[in-house]
């Protein structure tokens, strides 16, 4: 079973759907700006991706440029910021068992499979 974290809106998403469904994988889907994770599971996925939270932030988006770019956030309130703002999340995000990966480019979930 792998899990992927995704926006429908973003080309990246769903290719990256596209290239795990190719592959028969059975697949749980969270559109995540539907169901933004709670602090405790965006931590667990950052510790699964073996990053940092910054690591996660999409820092083109306006939200990130008007409220955040510039202070110095502690890794809780990145991720506090992330939760209340899921479109500061990269996307996407493909889990499987104790393996996470972001899909930039969309074929690195493949490596999920592996």
């Amino acid at each position: 079973m792998t899990t992927l974290y995704h926006n429908p809106r973003c080309s990246k998403s769903r290719q990256a759907l596209q290239l795990l469904e190719e592959k028969n994988e059975d697949l749980t889907i969270i559109k995540y700006l539907d169901n933004p994770p709670t602090p405790a599971k965006l931590s667990e996925l950052i510790a699964l991706l073996g990053i940092a939270p910054i690591d996660l932030v999409r820092k083109n988006e306006s939200i990130w440029k008007e409220r955040y770019k510039g202070k110095q956030l502690t890794d809780s309130e990145l991720v506090n910021a992330m939760v209340a703002h899921p479109k500061l999340i990269e996307r996407p995000i493909a889990i499987k068992g104790f393996k996470a990966i972001i899909g930039r480019p969309p074929e690195k979930v493949l490596e999920i499979l592996q």
